[in-house]
């Protein structure tokens, strides 16, 4: 079995990348999902993340209000010490889910392509867990107005939203570097497609031998 690593910035596009890869026979996990389903009431990453952040952070229902809680991790005077706060928290389970289940892709499909598409692959240190990385790109005003659009902001709000979030992130230029393979998503979506069939093609060929 492939594993693989699908990473880029925020709204660069990796979960249209991550689905053009499944329709063409990849396995696939995102790791924001994991995180999401860590999060929830009577689960102990929940217990800790409310326990350092505070229940200022919660809705009404007691589930994680997720706005807040990027708020109290990225925007108080504490800065990124706070941002690595809840990474040490959410991280090692994330990854442990993430393990287990390419063990369990490999069991059922000895030859298969897992893909685990996170934003952090880089900046948590953990690329040598795969077998290749993936680096989705954008331009830098392209993710502004992707984001507006995903979030129903206006442009200025996206653009400090997402400068805000990219202080936490390795640059694209960095990223790309340390790539196997680079995506360039800022074209149409059938230049994307074609890149990423060339890119399948290849994998499809190193998980079979």
């Amino acid at each position: 079995m492939l594993k693989v690593g699908l990473t880029g910035g925020i709204a660069s596009g990796k979960s249209v990348v991550g689905e053009m890869f499944v329709k063409l026979g990849a396995h696939l996990i995102r790791a924001d999902s994991i995180a999401h389903d860590l999060m929830q009431p009577g689960q102990a990453v929940y217990e800790e993340v409310v326990r350092r952040f505070g229940r200022e952070i919660l809705n009404p229902d007691g589930s994680v209000n997720r706005p807040r809680l990027a708020s109290a991790a990225f925007g108080t005077p504490a800065g990124k010490a706070r941002v690595k706060e809840l990474n040490a928290i959410v991280h090692p389970a994330v990854v442990k889910h993430e393990d287990n289940w390419m063990e369990e892709v490999g069991r059922r499909e000895p030859h298969a392509i897992a893909i685990v598409e996170a934003a952090l692959i880089l900046e948590a240190g953990v690329a040598d867990r795969f077998d290749r990385l993936i680096v989705v790109t954008c331009r830098p005003e392209q993710r502004v107005q992707r984001l507006a659009a995903r979030l129903g902001i206006s442009v200025e709000a996206a653009r400090a939203e997402a400068a805000r979030r990219m202080a936490a992130q390795i640059p694209d230029e960095e990223k790309s570097t340390a790539a196997d393979f680079v995506i360039d998503n800022s074209r149409s979506l059938d230049a994307t497609q074609e890149q990423v069939q060339r890119v399948f093609g290849a994998l499809r060929e190193e998980a079979g031998r």
